[in-house]
């Protein structure tokens, strides 16, 4: 979470309200969701949060890398490419055919290695409110 929050400079919206042990409980033991940390002696320096979406169109899934962010004293060595790395057999194992993930244009780093590892596509992103 540590991570998360300060690669997204968003501590409000990691630790103002955290979540139940037993909401990370279930959470964990979703067979669709997937959480891959990296660490360095002991100290976790890269995390990935991703989900498996079953499709209806086809017997296969895929993986949406949902988040993805390493400390900052530790990027540039390869950390984030081993986490998707590591994220590709668990794909494959559950029948994805793809691993997909967003990106802010302007996060020029994440977009350079998104671009290195795969297929660039334009779509539009909306948030639709509840209320």
């Amino acid at each position: 979470m540590r991570v998360f929050a300060d690669a997204f400079d968003e501590q409000a919206t990691f630790f103002s309200d955290p979540p139940s042990d037993a909401y990370f409980e279930k959470l964990l033991s979703n067979p669709h969701f997937v959480m891959l940390v990296a660490r360095i002696n002991g100290t976790v320096v890269g995390a990935l949060a991703g989900y498996e979406l079953v499709k209806y169109e086809q017997e296969r899934s895929e993986f949406y890398i949902y988040d993805l962010a390493v400390a900052e004293p530790f990027r540039r060595r390869g950390i984030a490419r081993m986490l998707i790395e590591a994220l590709k057999p668990i794909a494959r194992s559950a029948g994805a055919w793809v691993i997909f993930v967003q990106a802010d244009r302007e996060d020029e780093p994440a977009v350079a290695l998104y671009r290195s590892m795969g297929i660039e596509e334009a779509p539009l992103h909306f948030d639709i409110p509840l209320n």
